[in-house]
């Protein structure tokens, strides 16, 4: 089916309505006057519609031709950046990047990244998705990510490149209300399990889940990320280790108490990851930032 409306159309449409007269934008396009009136009248004829009040010296668009245009602008604006992004895609760099954040990961560091992308001017769509334990592997294994931030664990052997990107040191932080803030003494598992545990759930879809910093129990209450486990635990509604790098605010105004306990939990080393053979010039910048980034320091704010 041919479509009444074409690109050639609405910029001649936009032309008019910009020059006030037929004459003037057939000047501006370099073109006669005859083909300007042409194209308009076919236009109106497969529309059905008249574009142009002509009753005054000046070309007035009619309800019905401003919606044309104003409509047609937005497929000009369209194709404008459909044409950049090809010319981009064959000079390396890709139409979309997509990076997985585990929830451990700082969101304005990354943040701040992205802001310095965006300097550089590349129509680069880039999507930003949460993932928590596995969920980073799984969502590079599933082709959901192109870059996994913040993966822990067991590392997978031969299909990845993998960059350390440090260690996040966990503390058992309680609220300033509740019944282990003024504990004294090491925190054993006795102590603990009368209380729930605020657990964060894997996002893993594929992979086998894993779980992180278990403890005996008396309930567990799990939830969709670190912010929500954090805010959980400030309310006092459960218990649980954090990441120190996280939870500086809450500490210094006293919502949150490190308190000593006897279950071990060494700190845990951290990477990122991008599947061996991907390729692209938007890839290999964020690659380079996040290799510059102090990612756990435990004085910032997160």
């Amino acid at each position: 089916m041919r479509n009444a409306i074409t690109l050639e159309a609405i910029r001649v449409l936009e032309a008019i309505d910009n020059k006030g007269s037929f004459a003037a934008a057939a000047q501006s396009l370099f073109k006669v006057p005859s083909a300007i009136t042409y194209t308009m009248q076919k236009l109106e004829s497969d529309l059905g519609v008249v574009l142009f009040d002509r009753s005054n010296k000046r070309a007035v668009l009619t309800p019905a031709g401003r919606l044309v245009l104003d409509e047609g602008i937005t497929l000009l604006q369209s194709t404008a950046r459909l044409e950049e992004k090809v010319h981009q895609l064959e000079s390396g760099w890709e139409a979309k990047l997509t990076i997985a954040k585990d929830t451990i990961i700082p969101d304005q560091q990354l943040f701040d990244i992205i802001a310095r992308f965006c300097e550089l001017n590349k129509l680069v769509e880039i999507n930003v998705i949460e993932e928590v334990l596995g969920g980073g592997w799984d969502a590079l294994h599933t082709k959901r990510a192109d870059i996994a931030i913040g993966v822990t664990g067991e590392l997978p052997k031969g299909q990845f490149n993998v960059h350390d990107m440090g260690s996040v040191e966990f503390v058992f932080a309680v609220a300033k209300n509740h019944a282990l803030a003024d504990f004294v003494g090491l925190i054993e598992t006795q102590h603990i399990n009368q209380f729930p545990a605020i657990v964060v759930a894997d996002s893993s879809r594929t992979l086998p889940g894993r779980s992180s910093g278990l403890f005996d129990s008396k309930q567990s209450i799990r939830v969709s990320n670190m912010q929500s486990k954090i805010q959980a635990q400030k309310q006092g509604i459960g218990v649980g280790f954090l990441p120190l790098h996280l939870i500086s605010k809450e500490l210094a105004s006293g919502e949150l108490i490190i308190k000593g306990s006897a279950i071990p939990r060494p700190p845990i080393p951290v990477y990122f990851a991008v599947e061996k053979g991907r390729t692209g010039k938007a890839l290999e910048w964020f690659s380079q930032q996040l290799l510059q980034q102090t990612w756990f320091d435990s004085l910032s704010s997160g």
